[in-house]
């Protein structure tokens, strides 16, 4: 703890206010990152590199002298950066990868500045650690399943508006799940990163009872579930969500549709094996002539089949099933808090 600098577990270090400083390379910090963070990195993605070399060859005498010579020409422009950064009346909360010399310098150059900081003792580190270990708390999920088209994503969020406790596992992953999920969606957080979205999410509602989700795939995307949260996923109730086969269709069309031909031919083409000659074909003739109904109906056929196999294969216990045909998000969560028979927040 360089001049007395306060050095706080992972727990506390989330708890204090201030802004959050993370001085890793900017590719460590693009790999995953506490939420929230901002980058003031100490080195370039090279720099480190050169400086772990220089480490691994010649000591660690060598490397810190060699940091020393990269950072020396930047030190202003580091000390600009945390002024700007810097808040009244609340600390500089700085991280490197293990607490170690780059946020030591850090600090350092911030106390220089007379700007309050405080350390996260063991780095990045110590929070993945925390990470890994909070979806091993026993959590009181309840899942929302519905076939596709069905609109779970709007209700989970109609349900967050009236206050429920809510985890949107397609939002943090920027991907609806399926071969299409991805359309018109920002890029995909790494699987490290979607760890740690859901962790602070999770952190968020601590206390809360029942967290609703959705009921997914082991993979939203590329980005994994925890293995911990999945296995708790699988032993939740449940409750089923159903709507006409025309709201479906026009769910999906509404979602898609405004994507255009030439992406949602790409998406059926990734999956043409599974859905077999003739619903391809089918499909493709369908998007050929912006018949995004059309297409959406050869496409519902297999998923609907999917998604029987996967719940019969969960064996998730089945609190209630609801059919909300004709109502929109709002009312339709409205009608859920209603049952006496579901647990509410």
């Amino acid at each position: 703890m360089p001049g007395g600098t306060p050095s706080l577990t992972v727990d506390a270090f989330l708890a204090a206010g201030g802004p959050l400083v993370d001085v890793r390379s900017p590719g460590e910090f693009d790999q995953g990152h506490i939420p929230q963070a901002i980058n003031l990195p100490l080195f370039s993605d090279g720099q480190r590199a050169q400086v772990g070399v220089c480490y691994e060859q010649q000591g660690r005498q060598a490397a810190v002298l060699l940091g020393l010579a990269l950072v020396g020409p930047r030190l202003q422009e580091l000390a600009q950066g945390l002024t700007t950064l810097a808040q009244p009346g609340q600390p500089l909360r700085l991280h490197c990868w293990r607490g170690g010399m780059r946020s030591s310098s850090m600090a350092w150059l911030a106390g220089s500045l007379e700007l309050p900081v405080l350390l996260l003792d063991g780095g990045y580190k110590a929070f993945r650690r925390w990470v890994l270990a909070s979806f091993d708390r026993p959590l009181p999920l309840l899942l929302l399943a519905g076939r596709t088209g069905t609109g779970k994503t709007d209700l989970l969020q109609a349900l967050a508006q009236r206050g429920q406790a809510v985890v949107d596992l397609e939002g943090l992953a920027n991907h609806r799940g399926s071969s299409f999920g991805g359309l018109g969606m920002a890029p995909q957080p790494s699987s490290e990163h979607y760890e740690n979205l859901l962790a602070a999410t999770l952190l968020a509602l601590q206390g809360r009872s029942p967290i609703w989700l959705e009921a997914e795939s082991a993979q939203v995307g590329r980005c994994r579930i925890p293995g911990a949260i999945w296995r708790q996923m699988g032993e939740a109730p449940v409750i089923e969500i159903q709507r006409s086969q025309q709201e479906r269709v026009g769910q999906l069309v509404a979602t898609y549709g405004p994507h255009g031909q030439e992406a949602l031919g790409a998406a059926t083409a990734r999956i043409s094996r599974r859905l077999g000659p003739q619903r391809s074909a089918a499909a493709l003739a369908a998007i050929e002539v912006s018949d995004w109904a059309g297409a959406c109906a050869q496409m519902l056929d297999y998923y609907d089949r999917c998604y029987d196999h996967e719940l019969t294969r969960r064996q998730h216990p089945l609190l209630a099933s609801f059919d909300l045909s004709g109502l929109d998000p709002a009312a339709a969560a409205a009608q859920l808090l209603r049952d006496p028979a579901l647990p509410h927040s």
